[in-house]
């Protein structure tokens, strides 16, 4: 059973920093692309950034380039985001998931409880 847990989050102030993690189980996590998402209530869900398999290729979203830095520990099965500068549009849910190596995509239906992540002014 694939199976996500996400954490890590929390409430910063302005300019500060969060490292997410997120542990993947029932699947061979090194065969997969990875990525993180984020959604806040009432917007689709949107991609922030994406790992390839052994980490040697890397996808950011415009809104976090610069500031986040995503990473993979194999031999753990854990994804991770370093989110450093963060600002209040930075707020939102946060979620990883597998994804297509392609085009960043989710693959499947499979979500973790997300881990909130809140930045005030």
């Amino acid at each position: 059973q694939v199976r996500m847990v996400e954490s890590g989050g929390g409430s910063v102030q302005d300019g500060g920093s969060l490292r997410l993690s997120c542990v993947a189980s029932g699947y061979f996590y090194s065969s997969y692309c990875m990525g993180w998402f984020r959604q806040v209530p009432g917007k689709e869900r949107e991609g922030v950034a994406g790992v390839f398999t052994g980490g040697s290729v890397i996808y950011y979203a415009d809104s976090v380039k610069g500031r986040f830095t995503i990473s993979r520990d194999n031999n753990k099965k854990t994804l991770y985001l370093q989110m450093n500068s963060l600002k209040p549009e930075d707020t939102a849910m946060y979620y990883c998931a597998r994804v297509t190596c392609d085009s960043w995509l989710p693959i499947g239906n499979y979500w973790g409880q997300g881990t909130q992540v809140t930045v005030s002014s």
